[in-house]
Order: structure tokens, then C-alpha cells, then sequence
């Protein structure tokens, strides 16, 4: 224990991972599955929250299944979902590169870019179903690129020397989401999926320990409803926005993980925050959001900076024996594709030393002068262009004539509920799948597999897994005390924020507590800013309950309450991430502790002490969280020092 921040309790386990070879254990366990039978799927309700990748593949495949679905997302459309903001691309073992990949590749590079921080056998099953994947998208018609035979064309992406990445030029993710949707849409029609868009969640219905439904506010009128189920599935995204500035859609929260966190679903991991490296850097106080530039340019683009330090030239008039291309210098093996976090800390030292370019020297270029000499302009376009025209319209350069510039910024988390092999949390009853769960890319994401793991829990993992679940469970009625216990948590919540009726925005709240995330809980740690975010966050909390100003009334459309619901969980999941980061004295993946490194500067785990998930949880209002480790086990890629050099 660290100064009395948290407790240790009992060790905890994940008792649904069969044993046997690692290629066997996802045949096995879909085998030794219980099934629900085709005319009694009609009988069972199943709720999910959310339309992205993962929730709108899972509402699709269990309405085609025979299962009666609500779906519930807070856009005005499924197609509105964050996932479509994903641009570069998707992994999957296919190796029509012919270039040395495969299932145990895949697997091995996603445990090693997760600095041996993830389970095997979740990971072993996330690359084996990634064939699947590609096959079912195709099927569906998403228009991936083609190469010249008429297979589907590949590209690199970071922490990898093969090209698996399948991709629809830039805007890969959109293309996905829009195959999803046209599947769920075709069980809306059909009569097996109910959809709710405009309705959030704000709490769990929860009946002799196990999830039974949501307790939702609906956006437009402002009326709060509830629905009963079987089951409920969180496919509800990230947590990135905690930081203000991000590249996630200023809607995206915390707050369905947070309700049910409270009811007694553990949260894993939560300091590990992904840095992208490849985001357009911040330009002044007034942005509210920042935009991702895909890491698919790295292929092409070489990442470099001056060599002096204030170097104020434009970046044409500096020779080529005047720039450092410190990521092909430093990493000679992997050059420009290093892995998100590498590239992200390596960026942010350059910069320090005063290299960096453009407003307060908080940038690097990206150039791609050298892939237009070699492919051709036409060539470039082709493969980037809506990339470089987005690029363009924000920033006012032309990358085809300048180098992009280029910094870090809070992207994904891999953090999120702690769930078993079947994605089940520790709440009976509460799957979570996609991002809103931990389960696959411990403490890093490799490029491109966000949508891989949205998409194979979605698609082919919980619909073999939740039908277990609900043939095991046979359930009847919620009861009526159940629903009412719930309805009146929301309500009370709701008038306690309108009655604040204080002289301070949401926003500046939100914003204040992203400035104190960032510089303490950011891209790098120490114990010193830590404990000082400890000791900032709960004044800031104390000052939001006491001075927000929360315009109208509940029972209506008021977005600035829907922001002060969200904004009051980021601050109690804020002060839980940086317990996390000061309980982790290691460095690994996206949690970097300054005090952890080696002489050159890299990441120093210390596997003896922290090999192992952190499953926090919640013991009650203004009580210390809870720590229950979960030990990881490796049997088939031993845990080494990360290099890419």
C-alpha cells in the first residue's frame, strides 16, 4: 500500500480459459459452450449499449441468431459511432504478402507490442479469429484496396516487419462501421433488434448480484426509462476524453463503465493511455478536440527534426546533412514503424531538447518528399490523399509540398473492465466487449488493432460466449424494487447536478482536470507528479460539486447536463488512473515512470513485481479502491526487454 491510497485484496482469476495446446483453446471452450436452442433465443433479451465496431457487430450477429437485442447509443445514428474515425487500417494473419506471417506472428507481435502486459490465450484467439474477420467484411462488401492480381492489398503498420494491415485508403474504420450498420439495420427490419439512438446510459439495474438491465435518460425529452434483459452487453468505447484534448469524438465517456464499476465490475489497467505519435499538434486554448493523422503514413513519411536546437528555418531551406531522422537513427530495424508508444516518447525528447518545430517547438515533421520522388505524386494520392486533404483544410499546408507536422496526443485506452475469456466482467451478467474492456493489448496497442479486436468480439467471440451464459442462467421477471432502486440513483444524481446551480462551466472544469492529467498523468510519470495530481484532483472534484453551473431542466434536451454526468466520472476514474500509475513503479507499454528507465532511456519493466493485471475495485463513496492482481502466466512468448533497434 502507498500512504493509505488503496488496499490489496483477494487475487483474482480468470477461471473460464481452458487449458490444453493454445491453438486448441477457443475450439475447446466454443465445444464445451452450453447452447441455447433456435425457438428459446427467441424468449431471451439481450441489452447492449453502444453502435461502434464492436457493439454494432455484436447487435447484428445475436439478431441474426434469433435473440430479442435493444441497442441503445447516444448518437443520432449508429453510423455516427467514434469507430468511424479510424483511418489506417485492420491486422489480420492472412499473408497473402507471402512475406513470413502468420496466426503465431500476429500473436506474438501483439504480446510483445503490449510489453507482456496482456493474456496469451485471449491474444493467441484474437489473431487466430482475424481471418475471419477479413473473410466476413469482404462478404459484406466493405471496399477494401486491391492490389494488382485482385487480392486485397496490405501495408505496414508499427511493432511489425511484415505488411498485414488490410485498409480502404484512409478511412478504413468508416468503411467497417458502415458494413456493421447495414447488418444491423437488416435486424432492425427484421423485427430482432430494438434501436434507441439519443439514450445514454446513466445506471445498472442489478437484481441478487447480477446485471438485469440499464436505467437510460433519453436526450431528446429528458425522460428516464428502463429496460429489463437477460443480459447486458457495455460496448461503449474509451475513456481518452478524461484528458479534454483527445482524438476521440467529444461525446466519448467513461460513464456506462463507471455505473456499473461502482456496482462491483473491476477496472483493469486503467493508467495504461495509448499516445498516438502521429496527431496534428495542438494550436491554442480554444480547441476542444484533437485530429489523428493515421499511423498508415508512416510508411512513407520519414519522421525527423532539425539537428540544432531553435532551428527556425522553413523545412525546405534545411540540407539534408542538417536533419536528424532520429527514429530510422536510434531504431535501425523498425525505423519509422516503431511502435506507437516508442515513437510517441521519442517525439517528446526531441522536442524537450529544444529540436522541435513550429509553435512552442512541440512538433516533428513528417515528410514525405522522398516517397514522391519515388512512387510519383499520383501514387501518394492514391493511397493517402484523404489524408493529406483533411490535413490540409486544418492546418492550411500542403503536405505534398511541406512536411506535415506531427506531436503526440491521448488517443486509446487499453485499460478498461476487467472480463474473463468469455468477456465476461465480474459482475454476473455484464459482458464488455471492444474497447471498453482490457482484455487484449495489455499496456500498448499495436496500430491497427482496435478495429481487429472490436470486430472479433463483436462478430465471433461473445455471441459463442453470452449463449452459455444465458442457458446456464434461466431468469424470470426483474422485480419492481430492482427497477425503482435504480430509476431513483439517476434522479437524485440528476437534481443534485441541477441544484449546484454554481458560477463555473462544465467545460472549464473538464478541461482543467485534462491539464492535470496530462502534465502529471501524461506521457510521462513520476512519483513527485503523482502525488501532486492526488492531491489536485480531489480539490478540483470538491470545487465541481460546489461551483458547476448546470443550465435547465432534466426533463428536456440539455447537453450541458449530459457533459456534467460525464464530467463527474472522469474526476473519480482521473484519481483511480494515477493511483494505478504510482502503485506501477515500472515502466511499461504506455505507462512510462521516469524513475524506470534504462541508460538509453527506454522503458525498464520489472516483471517479478508487477507481472500482473491491476483489477481495482470500487469499495464505496470516499473509501480506498481495492487491488486484486491477477497473475500473468506466459507458456509460449517468454516476457523479454522490448527492442527495436
Amino acid at each position: 500500500m502507498i500512504d493509505g491510497f488503496y488496499t490489496t485484496g483477494e487475487p483474482i482469476a480468470d477461471g473460464k480459459a481452458p487449458a490444453g495446446p493454445i491453438e486448441d483453446r477457443w475450439t475447446t471452450r466454443k465445444f464445451e459452450a452450453k447452447q441455447v436452442n433456435p425457438a428459446n433465443k427467441r424468449k431471451k433479451k439481450i441489452i447492449i449499449i453502444g453502435t461502434g465496431l464492436a457493439g454494432g457487430s455484436a447487435g447484428a450477429t445475436l439478431g441474426e441468431a434469433g435473440y430479442h437485442v435493444q441497442q441503445f447509443c447516444f448518437q443520432d445514428s449508429p453510423r455516427r459511432a467514434h469507430s468511424i474515425a479510424a483511418q489506417g487500417g485492420i491486422n489480420a494473419a492472412k499473408n497473402y504478402r507471402n512475406d513470413g506471417d502468420s496466426v503465431h506472428r500476429l500473436f506474438y507481435e501483439t504480446v510483445k507490442g503490449g510489453d507482456f502486459r496482456s493474456r496469451e490465450s485471449n491474444v493467441h484467439r484474437l489473431a487466430d479469429i482475424s481471418r475471419q474477420i477479413i473473410d466476413q467484411c469482404v462478404a459484406q462488401g466493405v471496399p477494401f484496396a486491391r492490389e494488382y492480381g485482385g487480392l486485397l492489398d496490405n501495408r505496414s503498420f508499427g511493432g511489425t516487419q511484415v505488411s498485414r494491415t488490410f485498409y480502404a485508403r484512409g478511412q478504413t474504420g468508416q468503411q467497417l462501421l458502415l458494413g456493421a450498420y447495414q447488418a444491423l439495420m437488416r435486424q432492425v427490419d427484421a423485427g430482432n433488434v430494438e434501436l434507441y439512438p439519443r439514450h445514454e446510459m446513466l445506471d445498472l439495474i442489478m437484481e441478487d448480484g447480477r446485471a438485469r438491465g440499464v436505467v437510460v435518460r433519453n436526450l431528446i425529452d429528458g425522460e428516464v426509462e428502463h429496460y429489463t434483459a437477460d443480459a447486458v452487453v457495455l460496448a461503449s468505447g474509451g475513456y481518452g476524453n478524461v484528458y479534454f484534448l483527445s482524438t476521440n469524438a467529444m461525446g466519448s465517456n467513461v460513464t456506462a463503465s463507471w455505473r456499473a464499476h461502482r456496482h462491483g465490475a473491476l477496472f483493469a489497467n486503467p493508467c495504461y493511455t495509448q499516445i498516438h505519435p502521429t496527431c496534428i499538434p495542438v494550436s491554442g486554448d480554444h480547441q476542444s478536440k484533437l485530429t489523428l493523422m493515421s499511423e498508415s503514413l508512416r510508411n512513407d513519411g520519414r519522421v525527423w527534426v532539425p539537428k540544432k536546437g531553435d532551428d527556425t528555418r522553413r523545412p525546405g531551406d534545411i540540407p539534408e546533412d542538417e536533419r536528424d531522422y532520429y527514429l530510422e537513427r536510434i531504431y535501425p530495424s523498425f525505423g519509422n514503424l516503431v511502435p506507437r508508444d516508442i515513437a510517441s516518447r521519442a517525439a517528446k525528447n526531441v522536442c524537450d531538447e529544444g529540436r522541435g518545430v513550429g509553435p512552442g517547438g512541440l512538433g516533428v515533421y513528417l515528410d514525405f518528399a522522398d516517397a514522391i520522388g519515388r512512387l510519383g505524386r499520383d501514387k501518394v494520392e492514391a493511397k493517402y490523399g484523404n489524408l493529406f486533404e483533411m490535413y490540409e483544410r486544418i492546418t492550411g499546408d500542403n503536405p505534398y509540398d511541406t512536411p506535415m507536422r506531427i506531436y503526440p496526443a491521448v488517443h486509446y485506452t487499453m485499460g478498461g473492465l476487467w472480463v474473463d475469456y468469455d468477456l465476461e466482467s465480474s459482475i454476473p451478467g455484464l459482458f464488455v466487449i471492444g474497447e471498453a474492456n482490457f482484455s487484449d493489448h495489455g499496456a500498448n496497442r499495436l496500430g491497427a488493432s482496435a478495429l481487429m479486436q472490436g470486430l472479433a468480439d463483436g462478430y465471433f467471440v461473445l455471441p459463442n460466449t453470452i449463449g452459455d451464459y444465458i442457458a446456464r442462467n434461466p431468469l424470470g421477471p426483474v422485480a419492481d424494487t430492482a427497477v425503482g432502486e435504480a430509476e431513483e440513483r439517476v434522479r437524485t444524481r440528476i437534481d443534485k447536478l441541477l441544484a449546484v446551480d454554481g458560477d463555473r462551466s462544465v467545460d472549464s472544469f473538464h478541461r482543467e482536470l485534462g491539464h492535470i492529467m496530462w502534465e502529471y498523468c501524461g506521457m510521462e510519470r513520476t512519483e513527485e507528479g503523482l502525488r501532486k495530481a492526488l492531491a489536485l484532483i480531489p480539490a478540483l472534484r470538491e470545487e465541481f460539486w460546489t461551483r458547476v453551473k448546470v443550465t435547465g431542466k432534466g426533463e428536456e434536451l440539455n447537453q450541458q447536463l449530459e457533459k456534467a454526468g460525464r464530467v463527474a466520472d472522469f474526476f473519480e476514474l482521473a484519481e483511480l488512473m494515477v493511483v494505478d500509475a504510482l502503485h506501477r513503479t515500472e515502466s511499461c507499454g504506455g505507462h512510462f515512470r521516469a524513475e524506470s528507465q534504462d541508460e538509453d532511456g527506454e522503458a525498464k519493466r520489472d516483471d517479478d513485481n508487477f507481472g500482473y493485471v491491476a483489477a481495482w475495485e470500487w469499495a464505496g463513496e470516499g473509501e480506498q479502491p481495492v487491488l486484486r492482481k491477477e497473475a500473468l502466466n506466459f507458456e509460449y512468448v517468454k516476457p523479454t526487454q522490448r527492442s527495436y533497434k
